[in-house]
């Protein structure tokens, strides 16, 4: 904490990046350029494909449909911004626009963790619940577990910045990352900013810690089930119905874990915005490519789409 009373208070950060190696800029704008484009374009593509099929009207795409909608949003809140501060060099960001970006970053963050919770609640009530399924998993709930998702990142994010938005930064302003994290900036503070962590730390346990024991509750659930299925295809076609969910949460978790829980030696500060870049870029790059490669009815449905378009030859292909 600083004091700051006789500092001015600064009017824009600079985000340091990933490297500061200048040949390798241009590398990195090509690599997140394509990383972006395929992203979009991939979670477009299955939000559009979830609407137009009536056979994917169903609860588990319902879900797929909203977490792609998610991560369309969660890219465009950072990658813009990174992609214009490679190509130009300009790295500065006013602290509105940072402010923004955090607030954002933190609402969809927080509303994946819940849609993921509510993903992984769906597929045990499947596997596990089979007769249930029905009334359980009826439009009406999906639609208030969405809802809650949406509302709960919403809510925490907002009363995180209600804090920050109090607080007055002072030089140095430079953030040692490539996006604006509560970490990093809470440390360019000039004042008091213990309220603002303690209530940001347990925002964060709630929005994370909850769903990720719901999550992994669900798939000990879900395992010790198929665990029980006496054939080995019966297994294999109840465990390739959540195969693609449990793959993005394990990407997703798994990166969280690294960068926010793992206590940081030298090593693994420096390798901080390495495991950044997984859970914030990759990510919503992993849920198309894992939903589309593995799943069945996606397949299908975008073949139908292929074979309108170009015709039967692009539909063989893809099968």
């Amino acid at each position: 904490e600083r004091k700051g009373e006789n500092q001015t208070s600064a009017r824009e950060f600079i985000l340091l990046g990933i490297s500061n190696a200048p040949e390798v800029q241009f590398l990195l704008f090509l690599l997140f350029l394509v990383i972006y484009v395929v992203t979009m374009a991939g979670n477009i593509l299955i939000v559009l494909l979830v609407v137009a099929n009536r056979h994917l009207h169903t609860p588990m795409y319902f879900f797929l449909g909203n977490l792609s909608c998610l991560e369309t949003c969660y890219s465009s809140t950072l990658l813009p911004q990174l992609l214009a501060g490679l190509l130009t060099g300009d790295r500065t960001i006013s602290v509105p626009g940072c402010l923004t970006q955090l607030y954002f970053f933190g609402f969809l963050a927080a509303s994946e963790c819940y849609l993921l919770a509510a993903m992984s609640y769906d597929r045990y009530v499947a596997i596990c619940k089979p007769l249930h399924y029905a009334v359980r998993m009826k439009a009406r709930n999906c639609l208030l577990l969405v809802a809650g998702s949406w509302t709960g990142g919403f809510l925490g994010s907002t009363i995180m910045m209600a804090l920050v938005s109090q607080l007055r930064f002072c030089a140095p302003n430079e953030i040692d990352h490539f996006f604006c994290d509560f970490t990093p900036l809470i440390q360019l503070s000039c004042g008091d900013t213990s309220l603002t962590t303690w209530v940001t730390w347990i925002l964060s346990s709630i929005e994370t810690l909850a769903p990720f024991l719901l999550t992994m509750t669900s798939y000990a659930c879900i395992m010790v089930t198929i665990l029980r299925i006496p054939s080995t295809s019966g297994r294999q076609k109840a465990f390739s119905t959540c195969s693609s969910h449990l793959t993005v949460v394990t990407v997703f978790y798994g990166t969280i874990i690294m960068v926010y829980v793992v206590p940081k030696n030298r090593t693994l500060r420096e390798l901080n915005k390495v495991f950044s870049v997984f859970y914030t870029l990759l990510t919503p790059l992993v849920n198309p490519l894992v939903y589309s490669l593995r799943n069945r009815e996606v397949k299908e449905a975008l073949g139908k789409v292929l074979h309108t378009f170009f015709g039967p030859n692009c539909q063989q292909k893809l099968h």
